[in-house]
């Protein structure tokens, strides 16, 4: 099953989706904006981490992000999925600057939330954002609904200083006053 947003489709990463997804795992200018260790990945690693992803995994979701015609345009995932507490851990990535401001992040996100809202049932998602992203920071605290929960002080390294990592949340009942304000859903797909 594929998750349909207003503009995009989230499927599961294809050996087909190879090229795009290794070049973006080497791209200086996407990594030093997200958290993790960042090496350079090899061809192979990427296919093997491609072949790796299992579709019935209850814990660790890995999208592809597809616009209308079927383009990749990115990956978002929901992982760390805990159906005891019912939370889940997301995070997203654009990956070429011409396709970023377009609407096509605003609704992989919403559709993700609807998903693991309203198919899945979970309470709540938390994601975070490197201080020095504040494109990021923006887009989910004023256009996707979610909060700050808190902020961890110098924990990211990049370019011989510290960033911040803020903890960044929202819940089902949030999810829903930011739909009902903002008529998401509701409105014409243009």
């Amino acid at each position: 099953m594929n998750i349909k947003g207003k503009f995009v489709t989230l499927r599961a990463p294809e050996l087909a989706d190879l090229d795009k997804l290794h070049l973006w795992s080497n791209d200086p200018d996407i990594w030093k904006l997200v958290g993790g260790w960042h090496f350079p990945f090899s061809k192979r690693s990427t296919e093997e981490w491609i072949k790796s992803r299992k579709d019935n995994n209850l814990t660790e979701h890995v999208f592809c992000i597809d616009d209308l015609d079927g383009n990749l345009l990115g990956t978002a995932n929901l992982v760390s999925i805990d159906w005891k507490n019912r939370n889940a851990f997301h995070g997203m990535m654009i990956g070429e600057t011409g396709n970023r401001g377009k609407g096509y992040a605003l609704d992989s996100v919403m559709a993700i939330m609807r998903y693991a809202f309203d198919q899945l049932g979970l309470e709540r998602l938390d994601g975070d954002v490197i201080s020095v992203n504040t494109r990021s920071f923006d887009f989910y605290t004023k256009k996707c609904g979610w909060e700050v929960d808190g902020v961890r002080k110098n924990f990211h390294f990049r370019d011989g200083q510290f960033f911040d990592k803020i903890l960044l949340g929202i819940t089902r009942q949030r999810y829903r006053e930011h739909i009902a304000m903002c008529n998401y859903w509701e409105q014409e797909k243009t």
